[in-house]
This record gives structure tokens, C-alpha cells and sequence, in this order.
């Protein structure tokens, strides 16, 4: 018979539960205020499903009614320098957050509702019906509201979205020694989401200040937990990260509010992040003011004995059987709150033909519909910039990749805000191509070597650029990775500053390496420029020489928006012009380079492509010109070096190295087709490799990707179409 040792768990698990000495110790200044939050809350609540009833929500109105318990209980253990963020459903979690911070001393039932109370919740209102007003001009509407100002960073319309960035916050918290916390909400159906998972291990790795507060509600819209979820206590799965767990009746804020302190001291102490879950109920559906019951998923009367167990009645009645508040007093409490929302919402609807419509002039201007997609670039205002062809300094002969740890080195010598994280970033003497050689030894506690689990750790670097502490810069070891971590990419990165109403800084640096001609295959070689330049929000900067790198990366390292950074394995042991002992200037993002004049053809090219187009052309005795593109994004495409070439020329190649499945060119040459449609002489014509991603196969790689041969074959098509054919 084998011999069975039972294991145990390094966290502990808990359920916590209040009995009457915990309600007859709990000071009667915080029993008020759980109180007054959440009936004010609930008629905020209220309001919104009445206007969404009305047809006054655009979009939609996922009301947290019945869940204030959570929300409140946990945000009234927090201190000013605690963050949170929170998912679709967070209405609650937000007033709570930014009521607290504005009345950090808490509210009386009796307390006045004038003044920053009112401005706060008129504010979140105005958010939720798109009001230039709003906490986000009208961008966010209910799923994505923040105030940074109130430690609120930000809520998520995708399930689990958020959870990365709270880790990235917490991160800076612990390396800045704050000894606040951050807490992260979310649901039932974000339990199983890799996000979130990879987000606790990343978090409990590096024993991060961070709480994945978990709002069991029972229903993903009208799906069970039991469903969907072999073991439905869903704070279980802090045993498995090592992650100490606290189970609670969410329907109790006081019992909330202890487990969160002693979560908080578990966080507060160094020890690394916490799990608590509160079993709450929705007393509405997933959107909208009709119950679950009018959609047949759930039943009268289990709604009706969750209602029994109200948060707010079960405070009430604990205050009045201590004498600390009567019916009169709760009545009059409620009262007043349905007066400050029926207030508020006066002041944002009017009546109008005998129907109720939102005042037209409080709507944001549609002239700010871009404001925010990117920065203004201020921050470049007074830099030195450097072209290769007018530089003073030295320039020598160097290894391309050799360039690459240098200027980061120097850049992490001159601001201690920046942070290198990746796959194996931290070993094999610079990662693995060497390109953060010498900086784990010069900055051991600045290059972090990650675990694999690219959603977690560049989420994480999505939160600490909104945060603003920290300049992240994120490898990710090959571009196709980019798929596994599509959300934090596009979604949440990509996005944050447009859809937070256009002021969030997200200074993040994303460096990857093209592949193709390595033998690595489909899934490790792509050419990452097509799908990047579709994301509104990211730069993109490409260098082909080390001068330019050096340039191109101190810009992208100044800019406050996001940049992809692409290398090419095919430079990086090539020698290239390099500045000898300056990395200190910068080469303008959105500022191409013609390598060669010519009045044939332009062709336009970037990274690794521009060397063989340069040799083919010279090959050939073709009066070609070449364009380095350098910048790819769509606010980075150099207009005025393009049109004054086909000015010239006439005609136009496009040529790139990868797939056409995810070509950069096809954008590229369908907006020349519209922008100089008058200057060509010709259709514009581009060399790119095949249909198909390239395979190990040497021979079936080779065939995939364009090459010297291909180059050649698109040039002599566009003299053909001049009536100029090469022999």
C-alpha cells in the first residue's frame, strides 16, 4: 500500500463571522457611517435604474442594489493612501472610495448632504449618463470611472480586465514603502479569467500590498458559480497561490469591515497580498431595473430572502437595538438621500415636448471626440535632437544589440523611475539576446525577471504607467506573444488614456524583436507593425541603425504614451553607425528619413528591410528613393517626407519582410492611395511575404518571408509600369 502524507497549505483560509459583542464594540461613529454610505449609495443606486427605465442611460446600468454591504465595509477600513479599483459593476465601490475620501472622518445619519457631497455625486452621475460633467468628461459612462484623486484608478468593462493594473500599483507601493494597499473588486465570473490568475500568482511571487476582493453574487448575468466552478467557495483558490483567504457574509458590513482589517494588516506588514470573498446578492439583473426572476435564471423567492438579509436594515437594526438611531431618524435618513438624487438629477434633466431628455447642453462637444487618444508631445519641449547626418560627435562601428543595453543603462542611470521587467530579462548575461546586458548587476532591484505569463506582468506595467510613479519598460520575448496578453494590449493599455477622459499619463515602453529567418516558426516570427497600428493609442518606432536607436528609444522612454519598440533579430549582431559616448539625444517621434535620393520611385521600408532595399536598388542602378519610416503609428506616419518624394516620383513600392495576413503595408499604401491620389503615376505597389506565417522549415521560412529576390521583382513591376523595364 503506498504510504499518503497529508499536505498542508501555507495560507490559512477563514470564515468570519460577527457576533453581538462585535456590534457592541464597534464604535458608533463607524456604524453611522456604514449607514449613511450605503443608504446614500442605494438611492444614487435607484436613481440610475430609474433614468436607465426612462431610456436616460446610454448604454448600460449595471446597479450594484443589495451589494452596498462589500463595498462599504471594506473602504471603511482603508486609509487615504489605499487604492481600488473595480470591474463593470462598481458604482458602489466607487462612491464609497470617493466619499470617504472627501469625509475621511465618516458621515452621520444627521450629516448634511450639501457641498462636496453633492458636487461628488452629481459628478459620478453626470459620468453615467455621458456628461461633459462627469469624472471622465462623459467618456466613461457606468463601466469605466475614476478619480485618481480619491484612489480610485479606474474601472473595467472586460470581466477580470482590471485586476493587472492593481497589481502594478500595488508594486510601486511596496518599492516606494508606502505601506498602503490596493484593492482590487470583481466578480464571481472573473474567478476563472487567466488575468486574474496569473495576476495572483504574479502578485503573491512578489509578495505585493493587493486584495482580490471578490463579490460572490452567485451569477455571471445568469449563469450559477456551480455551473461554471467545481468548488464554488471561491476564496479557495488562495491555497493554491499561498494567499491568505477570508470568507465573509457580504449581506454584514461589519463583518466585512474586520476581515479587511485583518487583511490589511497581512498586506500592510510586508506579507504579501490577501483574498477575501463576500457572498453578496444583486437584487436587479446583470443590467437594467428589472430583477433576475423577470428573466426566468433565478426565483421570487430567492430573491426575496436575500432581500430579507438587506445590508442597510441589518445595520439599522443593530444601531436601533443600541439605541444609536430610531425609525423616525432611518426614515428621515433615506428622505434626504432620495431628495439629493431627485436634486441632482433636476439639474441634469429637463422636460422638454412633454418628454424628459438630458439638457443638450450639458452633452461634451463632439469636437472632443479624439481629445486624449494620445499625448500633445509637450513633454519633448526643450529636448536636443540629433540626426546621424549633422551629428558633431563621434560615431563608430557598432554591435546593434550591444546598443541596446547601453541606452537603457543610461537611462536607468539618469531616472531611477524606470523598471525593466520580462521573461528571463534578469539572467543569461542580458536576457536572451543580451539586450539587458550589465543592467541586472548595476540595478538588481530594477530588472525583474517575470514569470511567464505575459497578461499578468504587462498589466501590471499598464498600472504602474497610470499610476505615474514608475516608467515601466516591458519585454516581451517574441511579438506574437502580443496575442496571449491581447486585453492589457489593446483594451486596457492602449485605450486607458482616451476612455478616462484623456488626462491619464501611460508612459510604458513595450520592446520586442521580430524572429523571421531564426527557424522559430508561426507562433515565435511575426512582424507585430499591422496589428499595433489598428490600436489607437500605441506609438510605434522601428530603428534600423544603432543611431537610431539610441535616439528613437530615449524618445520613446520621454513620451507619456505607450510605445512598441521593434527590434529585428537580423540587426542585432550586425555593426551599425553608433554615437561613441553620447546616448543622450533624442530623434523626433513621427520623423522619417530619406537614406536615398532619387526620382524614379520611392519606396518606403523600415527595420531590417531598409539595408537589402538599399543594396538591391544599388544593385539594380535604380534612381530609387528610399524612405526609412522609423515611425509607424498612424499620428507617426511622416506625411511631409512621403509627398514631397511621390511629389517627385510618381510612383511608389512598399515593402516589408512578413505576412500579408498581418501587413503593415496594406494600411499604409491604402492611405497613400487616398492622401496623393493626384501625384501618382501608377497604383501603389509593395513586396511582402506570403499568405501563410513562416514554418521551421528553412526552405518554406525563406519562401515566406520577402527577401533580396522579391525586392528586386517589386521594383522591376513598378518600372514596367513606367514603360522602363529592367533586363
Amino acid at each position: 500500500m503506498p504510504i499518503k502524507d497529508a499536505i498542508n497549505t501555507t495560507a490559512p483560509w477563514v470564515g468570519l463571522q460577527t457576533e453581538s459583542q462585535d456590534w457592541t464594540g464597534a464604535q458608533p461613529a463607524l456604524l453611522g457611517s456604514m449607514l449613511t454610505f450605503m443608504v446614500l449609495i442605494r438611492a444614487f443606486e435607484e436613481k440610475v435604474l430609474a433614468l436607465a427605465g426612462e431610456g436616460l442611460v446610454h448604454g448600460p446600468a449595471h446597479s450594484a442594489i443589495g451589494q452596498e454591504g462589500g463595498a462599504v465595509g471594506s473602504v471603511l477600513a482603508m486609509r487615504a493612501g489605499d487604492q481600488i479599483n473595480g470591474s463593470h459593476r462598481a458604482h458602489h465601490q466607487f462612491l464609497a472610495k470617493a466619499l470617504h475620501h472627501i469625509r475621511p472622518e465618516g458621515l452621520s445619519p444627521t450629516s448634511s448632504f450639501n457641498g462636496d457631497i453633492t458636487a461628488t455625486v452629481k459628478r459620478s452621475l453626470a459620468e453615467i449618463l455621458g456628461l461633459a460633467e462627469g469624472f471622465c468628461k462623459g467618456r466613461g459612462g457606468s463601466m469605466h470611472l475614476r478619480w485618481a484623486e480619491a484612489g480610485n484608478l479606474g474601472t473595467n468593462a472586460i470581466v477580470g480586465g482590471g485586476v493587472p493594473f492593481a497589481v502594478g500599483s500595488a508594486w510601486a507601493h511596496r518599492r516606494d514603502k508606502t505601506g498602503n494597499a490596493v484593492f482590487t473588486y470583481f466578480g464571481d465570473g472573473a474567478v476563472n479569467i487567466g488575468s486574474v490568475l496569473e495576476s495572483l500568482n504574479l502578485a503573491a511571487a512578489w509578495k505585493l500590498p493587493v486584495c482580490f476582493f471578490i463579490e460572490n453574487n452567485r451569477y455571471a448575468v445568469s449563469t450559477t458559480v456551480e455551473e461554471v466552478t467545481a468548488e464554488p467557495r471561491l476564496s479557495s483558490r488562495g491555497l493554491s497561490f499561498g494567499i491568505p483567504a477570508w470568507k465573509v457574509d457580504g449581506m454584514d458590513p461589519l463583518a466585512v469591515y474586520l476581515a479587511t482589517q485583518e487583511a490589511l494588516d497581512v498586506m500592510r506588514s510586508g506579507k504579501g497580498p490577501a483574498i477575501i470573498e463576500a457572498d453578496v446578492y444583486r437584487y436587479f439583473h446583470q443590467n437594467g431595473p428589472l430583477p433576475g426572476s423577470a428573466f426566468g435564471y433565478r426565483t421570487k423567492e430567492e430573491e426575496a430572502a436575500w432581500r430579507e438579509r438587506d445590508p442597510i436594515e441589518r445595520v439599522a437594526e443593530e444601531m436601533a437595538s443600541r439605541q444609536m438611531i430610531g425609525a423616525d431618524a432611518l426614515s428621515e435618513l433615506k428622505l434626504r438621500a432620495g431628495e439629493l438624487m431627485e436634486q441632482i438629477s433636476r439639474e441634469l434633466v429637463e422636460e422638454h415636448d412633454g418628454k424628459r431628455r438630458i439638457i443638450p447642453s450639458l452633452w461634451p462637444s463632439s469636437d472632443f471626440r479624439d481629445y486624449g487618444v494620445r499625448g500633445d508631445l509637450s513633454e519633448f519641449n526643450g529636448v536636443r535632437y540629433e540626426e546621424q547626418d549633422s551629428f558633431s560627435g563621434e560615431i563608430a562601428e557598432a554591435r546593434f544589440v550591444d546598443v541596446v543595453a547601453d541606452v537603457m543603462g543610461r537611462r536607468m542611470e539618469d531616472d531611477p523611475r524606470i523598471v525593466v521587467m520580462g521573461e528571463d530579462v534578469h539572467r543569461l548575461k542580458g536576457g536572451t539576446n543580451g539586450a539587458t546586458r550589465g543592467l541586472t548587476e548595476k540595478f538588481p532591484d530594477r530588472i525583474l525577471g517575470t514569470p511567464i505569463s505575459e497578461n499578468a506582468f504587462v498589466g501590471l506595467a499598464g498600472g504602474l504607467a497610470a499610476d505615474g510613479r514608475y516608467v515601466p519598460v516591458v519585454e516581451f520575448m517574441y511579438p506574437d506573444f502580443m496575442w496571449v496578453a491581447a486585453d492589457q494590449v489593446f483594451n486596457q493599455i492602449a485605450k486607458a488614456r482616451h476612455m478616462f477622459g484623456g488626462d491619464t499619463d501611460m508612459p510604458l515602453v513595450l520592446r520586442t524583436k521580430v524572429a523571421m529567418g531564426t527557424g522559430y516558426g508561426s507562433q515565435h516570427s511575426m512582424d507585430p507593425a499591422g496589428v499595433f497600428a489598428t490600436s489607437v493609442g500605441w506609438r510605434i518606432v522601428a530603428p534600423s541603425t544603432p543611431f537610431d536607436y539610441v535616439g528613437l528609444m530615449n524618445s520613446a522612454l520621454r513620451c507619456k504614451d505607450p510605445v512598441l519598440v521593434l527590434e529585428h533579430v537580423d540587426l542585432y549582431n550586425r555593426k551599425g553607425p553608433a554615437p561613441v559616448g553620447d546616448l543622450d539625444y533624442y530623434i523626433p517621434l513621427g520623423k522619417a528619413k530619406t537614406v536615398r535620393s532619387g526620382e524614379a520611385v520611392t519606396i518606403i521600408t523600415y527595420l531590417a528591410m531598409v539595408r537589402p532595399v538599399l543594396e538591391v536598388v544599388e544593385r539594380m542602378g535604380v534612381d530609387a528613393e528610399v524612405i526609412d519610416l522609423r515611425s509607424l503609428d498612424r499620428a507617426g506616419i511622416d506625411w511631409e517626407i512621403i509627398e514631397q518624394s511621390i511629389d517627385k516620383t510618381g510612383n511608389v513600392l512598399i515593402v516589408e519582410q512578413g505576412s500579408i495576413g498581418t501587413s503593415y503595408g496594406g494600411l499604409l499604401a491604402a492611405e497613400i492611395q487616398d492622401r496623393c491620389f493626384d501625384m501618382l503615376d501608377a497604383p501603389v505597389q509593395r513586396v511582402h511575404g506570403g499568405e501563410a506565417s513562416p514554418s521551421v522549415s528553412k526552405v518554406l521560412e525563406s519562401a515566406a518571408c520577402a527577401d533580396a529576390g522579391d525586392i528586386e521583382q517589386g521594383i522591376r513591376r513598378v518600372m514596367a509600369e513606367q514603360g522602363r523595364p529592367y533586363h
